[in-house]
C-alpha cells in the first residue's frame, strides 16, 4: 500500500492540474475558431487553427489602446502601492505609533468591502471633488491607479508587514551607529532584505488591477479603459462574438504570465518570509 501512495498522489495532482489547466486550453480552442464551427461540435483536440481573431485583434486599434492602458495603470498602481506599502510596514514596524494595530486593522477592513460599495463616492471624487476648471480625474489613467489603491494599498500592508517585521531591528541599530541616515537605513539596510516581499506584492498586486472589472467598467468611457472592459463591447444585440473575446482573453492571460515567469522564484520565498521567528 505504501508503495502504491506516491503513484496515487501523482494521479490526483495530475488529475487536479487537468481540471485547472483545461479551460485555458479551451478558452485558445475557441479563440482559433471560426464563428461557424463555434455553433456546432468543436473538436477537442485541435487539427487546424484559424488566426483570422487574432489578426482582427492586434488591427484593431481601439483595442490597442485599451491594453496600453492596463498596462500603464496595473503597472502604475503596482508600483505606487508596493512603495507606499513598504513604506507604510516601516513605521508601523520599527516605530512605537500609537494605536498602530488599529490602523492596521483599519487598512484590513477597506480589502474587505465589496468594491460596488465604493462606486458611488468614486465616482463623485472623479467627477466633482477632484476637478480644477476643465480638468477632472474621470477616465483618467491617474484617476484609476488611485482609484485602485482603495483596494491594492490595504493589500500591500497586509503583505508586506510579517516581510518588515521578520528583518531584525538589530541591523537598523548598526546602520543608524555607523551614522546611516534614516532614509539610508530604509533604501540600503531594510529594502534589499525585504526583496522576495515586494516581488510577491508587486506581481499580485499587479495582477489584481490588470484583472479588474468593475470599477474599470463604470469610471471609464474611452481614455482610460482597460482591456477587460473592451470584452463587453462584443456582446451585442445582433449577437455575440465569441471568437474575437477569446482571442482578447488569450491576450489578457500572457502579459500575467510573462511577469509571473520573472519573479516566481522569489514568490514561495516572500510569501513565507516572517512567518517563523525564532
Amino acid at each position: 500500500m505504501k508503495a502504491l501512495r506516491p503513484w496515487l498522489m501523482i494521479l490526483f495532482w495530475c488529475f487536479v492540474s487537468f481540471l485547472t489547466l483545461f479551460p485555458i486550453y479551451w478558452l485558445f480552442v475557441v479563440s482559433v475558431k471560426p464563428a461557424v464551427e463555434l455553433f456546432s461540435t468543436p473538436d477537442v483536440i485541435l487539427t487546424k487553427f484559424y488566426w483570422q481573431n487574432y489578426i482582427d485583434v492586434l488591427n484593431d486599434r481601439t483595442l490597442r489602446s485599451y491594453m496600453m492602458n492596463s498596462l500603464i495603470i496595473s503597472t502604475g498602481n503596482a508600483v505606487l502601492c508596493t512603495i507606499l506599502g513598504f513604506l507604510t510596514c516601516y513605521a508601523l514596524s520599527r516605530f512605537n505609533l500609537p494605536g498602530k494595530e488599529s490602523i492596521f486593522f483599519w487598512t484590513i477592513t477597506n480589502r474587505m468591502a465589496p468594491p460596488a460599495v465604493f462606486l458611488l463616492p468614486m465616482f463623485l471624487l472623479l467627477t466633482q471633488v477632484y476637478k480644477i476648471g476643465d480638468f477632472s480625474l474621470a477616465d483618467t489613467r491617474i484617476g484609476m491607479i488611485l482609484v485602485y489603491c482603495t483596494f491594492n494599498l490595504p493589500f500591500a500592508i497586509w503583505t508586506l508587514r510579517p516581510t518588515v517585521d521578520g528583518i531584525p531591528k538589530e541591523l537598523d541599530e548598526a546602520a543608524y551607529v555607523d551614522g546611516a541616515s534614516p532614509w539610508k537605513v530604509i533604501t540600503e539596510v531594510v529594502f534589499p532584505l525585504a526583496r522576495p516581499g515586494l516581488a510577491v506584492t508587486l506581481i499580485l498586486t499587479w495582477v489584481f488591477a490588470w484583472n479588474e472589472y468593475l470599477l474599470a467598467a463604470t469610471l471609464t468611457n474611452f481614455n482610460a479603459r482597460t482591456l477587460t472592459t473592451g470584452l463587453s463591447e462584443y456582446v451585442t444585440t445582433t449577437g455575440t462574438e465569441w471568437g474575437i473575446m477569446a482571442a482578447i482573453s488569450v491576450f489578457t492571460l500572457i502579459p500575467a504570465l510573462i511577469v509571473f515567469s520573472l519573479v516566481q522564484r522569489h514568490i514561495v520565498t516572500g510569501l513565507t518570509f516572517g512567518a517563523v521567528k525564532g
